[in-house]
């Protein structure tokens, strides 16, 4: 494959939630990257079987911060974030062997 779509997992404490009631799973994906590919890919890192996938474009937050010389203003990056719905009885291990 020629691009990576999962870029990588996001464990906070909402996607947990989302996790344990839901059966949810958030990551962070390729901003070009559609509904189709990334369930594909899902399932052929994961091994099981995705029932829906809703996408967003997180937007980029300006960051501000003090130090010697004054105000440094910054920015982060926008990125795209994907909800991943599996099959019930289905899990992903996200931790491996911790």
């Amino acid at each position: 494959m020629a691009r990576n779509i999962i870029i990588k997992p996001i464990l906070s404490e909402k996607s947990e939630l989302l996790t344990e009631k839901l059966n949810r799973y958030s990551f962070i994906v390729d901003r070009k990257a559609n509904k189709i590919s990334i369930g594909k890919e899902i399932e052929r890192l994961y091994n099981v079987q995705v029932k829906s996938v809703n996408t967003m474009v997180m937007p980029g937050k300006i960051k501000m911060k003090n130090s010697k010389t004054g105000l440094i203003k910054g920015r982060k990056p926008a990125f795209k974030k994907a909800i991943i719905t599996v099959a019930e009885g289905e899990e992903i291990d996200l931790y491996g062997e911790v």
